[in-house]
């Protein structure tokens, strides 16, 4: 019987996983010191397992073949004495009398090119100067935050970018990078803008990119090799398994001497291959969940969903995710299909993440891409968000509410002119908390609050998926002029901004970043996705009035608020304005801003509305635009202010 052959026999078979051992230990994969390496695997319906060491990392035949001893708990270890630095290894194991493929050991931390053979290295060569010193940014709160997400080659590829190492880690850490106008880029650019957080689309190993050939072809990168070890096609050497680590570290040394932290973007929840990946290969099914016929299941749509639920994949989430925050000092992880894993296994890590880290940052898509034989329930899906311990969830809510359904082209949002999305946007603005002014049943996905707090939400328009904003409201609002495209633009953003919750931001947005059209931009090549710094001098006007917002809320708790209570308490919308008008106050006092009271008030439609202020306000924002130097600044008691279409005004009393 061939592999497999064996593969299909055991799923027909539909193996009992929950008797299979479970390792305790913490010392899987490789143990190096001067003296000796040690190896150790898991694979515990394995006969025999061997340990095969190369001098080169993609080619020759193995210097050396160990046989690995069986030990406890299904495991298999080997000692190699002496000093093995610069060796690259891989592991068989044989199952029903046939060796698997050769692989890497999922635990894996150094790899040579393209990921398939392990590396051994002294770890202490991937340490830059001052490592031990480097510390993120550290929040009173939660909702402190607003996140930035990027792509690595995004940020730099473009010639305005003014990168030395374009595409690359290190291009990040590069300071003083201008566009021809002499505006910052990159690095800089982020820091002045006034994040707290970037959060990096896939930056450990992933399979789609060749890194010998790392300009061919683009992937944003959600397809996982090797989980514990940075991509090599964004080092400036893929094939020095030294250099990737270290220069992934030089670059959240850099981003956190900006008092920035850094957020990985992991994909636990699907690998690029199946029946030929590390995992399978060891041990063939246990890590994926298998439908009724014994089939791979494919909530991912990728071809296989991990079974997080099974006590080894659950080990090796916790352990990896603990390993780059310990090693890397990462400050947090978007969890990609979070809906994918059992909320056990979800809380279990943020539990321990958190005694680590106290104020790290977790979030995810509380969503699939297909069914799970995983009962809803039991899963960390937008509708069980309450039941998470410490873990934001998108809102989809307020997403589509602010620009349309991303999956209808040309439907409109309240911020491009649709009727009835006021409900679904005070949702949003709530931070999908509960709030007795909030017409659940006109909501348009959730029919009930479902954050445990505003801590719970994370609050955007757009990321990495689907258009990007510029391009949804190209498509969704044809027939209006571009300079009515922008005012929707801003209005989005302002609603983004000054809503409770994590608020959540797409890199360019600030200067209306554009792919060219392409929905989903996964595999289109730079000149879809690169990020045009040309555009920061063109939109300069747009870039100061998002940095603008940015400070306010970083000055102001009010748009910040810790507790649902609070926020029930001391946010009141306002009753019967006209159709497609959103108006509300914020009692600021009470949560100790010195703008003692806010007032916003949003126009979703294509027609100026009316209002009339009662009372003397002061304007920090009038109709998209802010409150310029030198102006008085004042409206007067009995004003009838006039909001222009697709804006947004806030004013506030001191």
């Amino acid at each position: 019987m061939s592999l497999l052959g064996f593969f299909l026999h055991l799923r027909a078979q539909k193996q009992d996983y929950s008797q299979y051992p479970v390792y305790t230990g913490d010392d899987l994969g490789l143990s190096w010191s001067p003296e000796k390496s040690r190896f150790r695997i898991w694979a515990p319906t394995a006969s025999a397992a061997e340990l095969r060491l190369y001098t080169d990392g993609q080619t020759g035949d193995p210097v050396a073949v160990f046989p690995m001893e069986k030990k406890e708990q299904g495991t298999w270890l080997v000692t190699v004495p002496g000093n093995s630095s610069a060796r690259f290894y891989s592991f068989r194991v044989k199952i029903n009398g046939q060796w698997s493929k050769e692989v890497t050991d999922p635990y894996v931390k150094a790899v040579a090119v393209n990921g398939g053979r392990g590396a051994i290295i002294n770890p202490a060569l991937t340490n830059p100067p001052d490592w031990e010193k480097d510390r993120g940014p550290a929040l009173q709160h939660k909702t402190d935050a607003v996140i930035y997400e990027l792509h690595v080659r995004d940020a730099g590829i473009h010639e305005s970018a003014g990168f030395s190492n374009k595409g690359k880690f290190k291009g990040l850490t590069e300071t003083g990078t201008r566009n021809k106008d002499g505006l910052s880029t990159g690095l800089d650019h982020i820091a002045e803008l006034g994040v707290t957080h970037v959060h990096l689309l896939p930056v450990f190993d992933f399979h789609s990119i060749d890194e010998t050939r790392p300009d061919a072809r683009y992937n944003w990168g959600y397809d996982p090799l090797n989980y514990n070890v940075p991509e090599g096609s964004y080092a400036t050497d893929p094939y020095n398994p030294v250099i990737r680590i270290r220069e992934f570290k030089e670059m959240v040394q850099a981003f956190h001497r900006k008092n920035i932290g850094v957020i990985m973007d992991v994909v636990y929840n699907h690998t690029a291959l199946t029946e030929t990946s590390n995992f399978n290969q060891l041990v063939p099914g246990y890590y994926y969940r298998q439908t009724a016929d014994g089939k791979f299941s494919n909530a991912t749509a990728c071809g296989n969903e991990t079974a997080s639920e099974r006590p080894m994949f659950r080990k090796f989430m916790l352990e990896s995710m603990l390993y780059w925050v310990k090693e890397y000092h990462v400050d947090g992880f978007r969890i990609d299909l979070m809906g994918v894993h059992d909320i056990a296994t979800m809380n279990l890590i943020s539990a321990e993440l958190h005694r680590v880290r106290p104020g790290i940052l977790l979030y995810g898509e509380g969503w699939t891409a297909g069914a799970s034989p995983l009962p809803d329930s039991l899963r960390a899906l937008k509708s069980n968000a309450a039941r998470l311990d410490r873990i934001a969830v998108f809102s989809d809510d307020i997403r589509d509410g602010i620009k349309g359904s991303v999956f209808i082209h040309d439907d409109p949002g309240f911020a491009s002119g649709k009727a009835g999305m006021e409900e679904s946007i005070k949702f949003g603005i709530v931070a999908s908390c509960p709030h007795p002014q909030v017409v659940y049943e006109k909501v348009n996905y959730s029919k009930a609050p479902w954050a445990a707090g505003p801590e719970g939400t994370i609050t955007y328009c757009e990321c990495h998926d689907n258009h990007v904003l510029w391009d949804k409201l190209t498509l969704s609002a044809r027939d209006k002029s571009e300079e009515e495209r922008k005012e929707m633009h801003r209005l989005a953003l302002t609603l983004v901004l000054s809503s409770q919750g994590i608020p959540f931001l797409h890199a360019g947005t600030e200067f209306f970043r554009s792919k060219k059209g392409v929905e989903n931009s996964y595999d289109s090549p730079d000149s879809i996705n690169a990020i045009d710094w040309r555009l920061k001098s063109r939109e300069l006007d747009f870039v100061n009035y998002v940095k603008a917002l940015l400070d306010m809320r970083k000055q102001h708790p009010a748009f910040r608020l810790t507790d649902p209570k609070a926020i029930s308490r001391l946010i009141r919308f306002t009753d019967d304005l006209p159709a497609g008008g959103i108006a509300y106050t914020i009692r600021g006092e009470e949560a100790g801003d010195s703008w003692k009271q806010l007032f916003l008030y949003f126009n979703g439609t294509g027609k100026p509305m009316p209002l009339s202020i009662p009372a003397n306000r002061k304007v920090f924002i009038l109709n998209n635009k802010l409150k310029t130097e030198g102006s008085d600044g004042n409206l007067n008691a009995g004003t009838l202010l006039q909001l222009s279409p697709y804006s947004s005004t806030l004013l506030y009393l001191d």
